[in-house]
Formats: C-alpha cells, sequence, structure tokens
C-alpha cells in the first residue's frame, strides 16, 4: 500500500518526536538538518527529498529505544521503499536505499571516516554487515545513484546538532509534494498530493 503525501506527513507529526538513537536529536530534526544540508549543497529537488526520507523506515518500523544497543538491525533503508515506490521516483528511492551500503563503502575509501562515526552508527555499522572491502566498495561506486547515496550519507553523519535552527516540516512537506506531483504527471499514476498542512 502506497502512502499518500498526507500520511507522510502524519508519520513525522506522530512519531517525529523520538530521540535519534544515541544522539542529541530527535528522528524529524534528524530530517530536516539532512534535507538542509543537501539544500546548502545545492542538490537538487530529488536528492533533497531523499535527504528527508532517508530514515522513515525507522518511524514505520518502531524498534523502540537504541535498537543497535539491543543487536537490532532495522534494516530501514529498505523498510520505506514499498510504500514510497507509488509516489516518488527513483532519484529519491535510490540514495535512501543505498545510504546504509555508502557508509559501508565509505569506511573502505576514506581513511579518516570511520573515526567520524558516533558510537550508535559504530554499532549500527557491525549489524550491517561492516566495511566494504576493496572489491565490494569498487561494485558498490559503479552502481546507479552511488554518488548520490555517497552524499546523502555525508550529510546524514552530519545532521546531528542539537537545537540548530532549519525549515520546518511544512517546508519540505512542500518539496516532498513537488516531486511527487512531477512523478506522477510523468508516469501518469493518480498520487495523492495533498501535503496535509
Amino acid at each position: 500500500m502506497a502512502l499518500s503525501i498526507k500520511d507522510i506527513r502524519q508519520l513525522y507529526e506522530q512519531h517525529g518526536g523520538i530521540a535519534y538513537s544515541g544522539e542529541p536529536v530527535t528522528q524529524l530534526e534528524h530530517a530536516l538538518q539532512t534535507a538542509l544540508l543537501a539544500e546548502q549543497a545545492n542538490a537538487g529537488d530529488d536528492l533533497v527529498v531523499a535527504a528527508f526520507l532517508h530514515d522513515l523506515g525507522h518511524l514505520l518500523n518502531l524498534q523502540g529505544h537504541s535498537p543497535t544497543v539491543q543487536g537490532i538491525d532495522d534494516q530501514h533503508q529498505y523498510f520505506a521503499l514499498p510504500f514510497l515506490r507509488r509516489v516518488l521516483p527513483e532519484t529519491v528511492l535510490e540514495p535512501i536505499r543505498l545510504h546504509v551500503d555508502a557508509k559501508r563503502c565509505l569506511c573502505a575509501i576514506d581513511a579518516q571516516y570511520f573515526g567520524k562515526l558516533s558510537a550508535d552508527s559504530v554499532r549500527s555499522l557491525r549489524l550491517q554487515g561492516g566495511a566494504f572491502d576493496e572489491t565490494e566498495a569498487r561494485a558498490f561506486l559503479d552502481k546507479p545513484y552511488a554518488e548520490d547515496a555517497i552524499r546523502l550519507r555525508r550529510w546524514d553523519d552530519q545532521a546531528k546538532i542539537a537545537r540548530l535552527t532549519t525549515p520546518g516540516l511544512s517546508y519540505y512537506m512542500d518539496v516532498v509534494s513537488q516531486v511527487a506531483a512531477r512523478f506522477a504527471e510523468r508516469a501518469g499514476v493518480n498520487v495523492d498530493m495533498r501535503a496535509g498542512v
């Protein structure tokens, strides 16, 4: 079943206040900060939306406080995709799907990267299969949208600043609505564009 734009907004309204495991931000604050970093990097609207929605799977598959401490990999990078596939284009979905593997790749290709990860990111990395080896990293980099996923991953890692001022939920839901409307027009599908404002 596809999520409507209104459904996405309601997920953030209902569950966005949940603490982002082991970090000084909530799930919504993390989403807003990641999207803001994408905008500041002059990313296109599709990648801004991917940045905003990249952890939506956490809100669809609630696992309680700090699931990594409990040894749980919630596979959030995959969880939201079936709900979004009829609403948003692959230019949004693929960076979301690949952003966990982007972390595994960056651990292999950037000698400084692992040392900058938060404790929760290190725990989740282990649960997600650990750093790629050289062959796996090369194979990842050859995938479509790998570059976008790596950009998204770096914003994801930075978007954990307490009390940072960002545009609000409505601002980014409008961007989601615009991207969804363009996708619906191209694909000839009927999508509920209401942002639920």
